[in-house]
This record gives C-alpha cells, sequence and structure tokens, in this order.
C-alpha cells in the first residue's frame, strides 16, 4: 500500500465514512486490544489503509495507522482531538491529571511551569545521582547463566527514578511501590474496567492510593527545600505571572512522571540489552565507546560522544517502541485523511505500526543501527517516520531526560559486563500495556 500525503481537507459533503468492522458480538476486538495484536499488526492497515474502526471494551474506537494519519491527529490543528479524554478512559483514575490527560490552555501552563524541571541544568543536576545509584546497583548485580535482565532493570531505573527525582532512597518501601506502579500500568487494558477485588482494575485503584500517601507527606518537606532533585523543582516552579503547582498538582505530575520515567527507561535498557545479546559486534562497539571516554561515569558534555549507543537506542525504539500507541478522543466532529470522525469518538494512534512500514523502512523486522547514521537516516524519509516520543504539543516532555538516563545506565553496563543469549533465542514479548519480556530476559552475564 503507498502512502499518501494528506492535502487540503474536503468538504463536509464529500467526507467518506470510516471503513471497518466491529469484530465478535459483544467483546469485538476487546481480546487483540488487550494483548497488543492490533498494535502490532498490519492486517487492518493492509485491509483497510491509514483509518478504519473497530470495536473493544464495549465502545467504537477509529484507528490511525502510517505517519499522516497518526502525525495529523497527535498535531492536532483542528482543535479535535483532545488527550485528556482519551487517556482517561484507560488511565485516568490511576494517572489522574498527569500531564498527558491536560488539553489546551491548561496543557500550555502546566507544560510551561514543568518545563523549569528540565532545562539543561536541572539534568546536567540529575546525572550524578543518576550515575551513583546505577554504580551501586550494578555492584551488586550478580553474574551467571539464567541473570534475569527485565526485574533487575526495572528495580535500577525505580531506585534512579526515585534518587533522582526526590532525593531519596526507598529502602523497605521499595517493593511497594514498585507493585503499585506496575498495577497502575496495567490497569490501563483491564477488560473488566470497575473495581471487582483481585482483578487489575481494583489493584490499579490501590496502587494508586499507595502512590499519594508515599508523595503527599514529602511534598511539604520539598516546600522548604532547596535540593536538586525533581520534586524539589516542581515545588518551587513559577510560570511567568508567579503561579505555580499546589500540593495536588505536585503529586498528580510526580505519579506520572516517575511511571513514565521509570517504565519507559526500563523497556528501553531492557531491549537494548537484548539486541546487544544477539549482536555481539554492536556490544562490542558500544563497549570500545565507553571505555575510549576513560571514566566509570559518564558526564553530561560526554554523553554526545557515545554515538554508536545513541544509533542502538533509536534503533530499539523502532523495534519495539516504549510507548506503542496513543489515544485521543474528538471534542467536535472533524475529518481524518478525508474520512468523517464524529464527535465524542475514541481515535488510537499506532507509532508501533509507523516504525515496521516496509514502505518506510527496508526490512522493518531487522536490527540496522545504521538506519539512523548520517549517510543513511531512513528516519528522514518521512518527516513521520520516526515518532517513540510521541508528536505534536503532548510530545514527551522527559525525552532528554530519558536518553540522559539510558546512556548513564548503558555506559556502566557495558564497562562492567558482558551478557550473550543462546543460539535462536528470541526475546518473547507482552504487549498488554507496555511491552516487556514474558521470561524477564535471561542472559548468561559476566564481568569483565
Amino acid at each position: 500500500m503507498s502512502i499518501e500525503t494528506s492535502t487540503a481537507s474536503p468538504r463536509p459533503h464529500e467526507l467518506r465514512p470510516v471503513p471497518g468492522d466491529g469484530g465478535l458480538p459483544v467483546i469485538g476486538y476487546t481480546r487483540q486490544f488487550v494483548n497488543g495484536e492490533l498494535t502490532t499488526s498490519r492486517e487492518r492497515y493492509d485491509r483497510y489503509g491509514p483509518v478504519s474502526w473497530l470495536r473493544a471494551f464495549g465502545i467504537k474506537i477509529v484507528t490511525a495507522q502510517g505517519p499522516d494519519a497518526c502525525a495529523e491527529v497527535l498535531q492536532n490543528r483542528s482543535h479535535a482531538y483532545a488527550s485528556g479524554p482519551g487517556w482517561s478512559f484507560l488511565i485516568g483514575p490511576f494517572f489522574h491529571r498527569g500531564l498527558m490527560l491536560l488539553d489546551s490552555d491548561e496543557h500550555h501552563a502546566h507544560r510551561r511551569i514543568m518545563q523549569q524541571a528540565f532545562t539543561a541544568e536541572r539534568l546536567a543536576g540529575y546525572l550524578q545521582p543518576m550515575n551513583d545509584t546505577a554504580s551501586d546497583a550494578l555492584a551488586r548485580w550478580q553474574v551467571g547463566d539464567r541473570f534475569s535482565v527485565y526485574p533487575a532493570v526495572k528495580q535500577l531505573t525505580l531506585d534512579v527514578a526515585t534518587r533522582t527525582f526526590m532525593g531519596a532512597d526507598l529502602g523497605d518501601e521499595a517493593d511497594a511501590l514498585s507493585k503499585a506502579f506496575v498495577d497502575c500500568v496495567r490497569a490501563g487494558t483491564a477488560a473488566v474496567r470497575f473495581p471487582v477485588p483481585g482483578l487489575r482494575w481494583s489493584r490499579g485503584l490501590v496502587g494508586r492510593e499507595v502512590l499519594e500517601e508515599y508523595l503527599r507527606p514529602r511534598v511539604a518537606q520539598a516546600r522548604r527545600g532547596t535540593g536538586r532533585d525533581l520534586l524539589t523543582a516542581l515545588c518551587h516552579a513559577r510560570g511567568e505571572d508567579g503561579e505555580q503547582f499546589t500540593d495536588e498538582d505536585v503529586v498528580n505530575h510526580m505519579i506520572f512522571l516517575l511511571m513514565a520515567a521509570h517504565d519507559t527507561a526500563t523497556i528501553t535498557v531492557t531491549t537494548m540489552a537484548y539486541y546487544l545479546a544477539k549482536h555481539p559486534e554492536w556490544q562490542e562497539r558500544c563497549r570500545a565507546e565507553s571505555l575510549a571516554l576513560g571514566t566509570d561515569q559518564v558526564g553530561f558534555d560526554e554523553l554526545d560522544r557515545l554515538e554508536a549507543l545513541d544509533l542502538v537506542m533509536k534503533e530499539t525504539m523502532r523495534l519495539i517502541t516504549p510507548v506503542p500507541g496513543l489515544i485521543r478522543k474528538t471534542v467536535r466532529e472533524t475529518e481524518l485523511m478525508g474520512y468523517r470522525i464524529p464527535k465524542d469518538t475514541f481515535v488510537s494512534v499506532n507509532l508501533y505500526g509507523v516504525h515496521h512500514l516496509s514502505e518506510l523502512w527496508p526490512d522493518p523486522d531487522r536490527f540496522d543501527p545504521e538506519r539512523f547514521a548520517p549517510d543513511r537516516r531512513e528516519d528522514k524519509v518521512h518527516r513521520n517516520a520516526w515518532m517513540p516520543f510521541g508528536y505534536g504539543v503532548h510530545k514527551c516532555i522527559g525525552l532528554h531526560f530519558g536518553g540522559m538516563e539510558v546512556k548513564a545506565l548503558m555506559h556502566q553496563m557495558l564497562l562492567r559486563f558482558r551478557w550473550s543469549t543462546p543460539d535462536g533465542y528470541t526475546m518473547p514479548v507482552d504487549w498488554s500495556s507496555l511491552p516487556r519480556p514474558r521470561d524477564g530476559l535471561p542472559v548468561t552475564l559476566e564481568r569483565r
């Protein structure tokens, strides 16, 4: 199927109805939505094109696939696609009023204040505690033939997030908070979307309470403090007219930022470890760059010198996109690629699908970091070919923080260890909620 760029909007009477089908009676495509099959398969794109509809969770959902349809929804020039109402259906009770769930002037105001916590000066200040936390954690990793990468990295990134964001170690509360984050994220794809004890939705609500109880007393401390952690930055940040976040705002934003930071970093570091195990020549190339820096802990001004690691990170985020899809809801009738989209329609944006289109990426399932090298730049074949951080006004505010964290952690991993997987091993990915290895990614881990 060719990829066509949208041109001038047709008049209302020229708009076409969205093609698609509802799937099975009653349940529709709920199972495929939950297990990620709709995200990772291009079957609907081949059958219906870049815009189609389906039914899941008892509602009608329009899917946007391909670079133009996805970017048109996310750029939102028509001001018809709202992020808050879309995400609220999936994760609203668990990440209430996080930045991703705000829209229009309110989103702009909150983002403008929050941006002060992600300036270059602030980022440089976050790097040292990030490096120290990684050093402490990696020293405790046990080498062996069945080292599980995913749970070890998940604990590491949670430790990094809490020490960097709040200037504190979790201690005995680490396991409870980690479980709370996992339960909140996985509740978004719950098939039963009301609180039945023991099921995903109910566990997510409990997880939210745990996170609120942990953060509220720490906000008051941060108001009085002068630390360089992100919590203190949010408490003291001011807008152009002196406006600042309320305590409730800070709690809401911290829960969302902590989840986003440690979950997406976990996914990226884990999948980078997988591909570097599968492709030892790239592992050695990245290691050689880290060794050339001559330091155990990468400095802020040295991050750009890890060029091979940057190529691997970009290719990994293309192959296993940490946030593979986004959701919006229309606040008024609009059109998308010539199709009529009614008001109050949920629109699912498939970023993973864009990253696997053979029309954009030759041999799209092959690991090939050189795609992003200066002499190739396959990501430039279309202005929207690579969108792992989203697009438009809701583009990830922490993208530079995330890149810094991933490179800092991988730098230390490369200096301390070598790792490998058996010949023929393929990492099984669980696509329900955010992608993760079903088996924890077991590797043979050796000290250098």
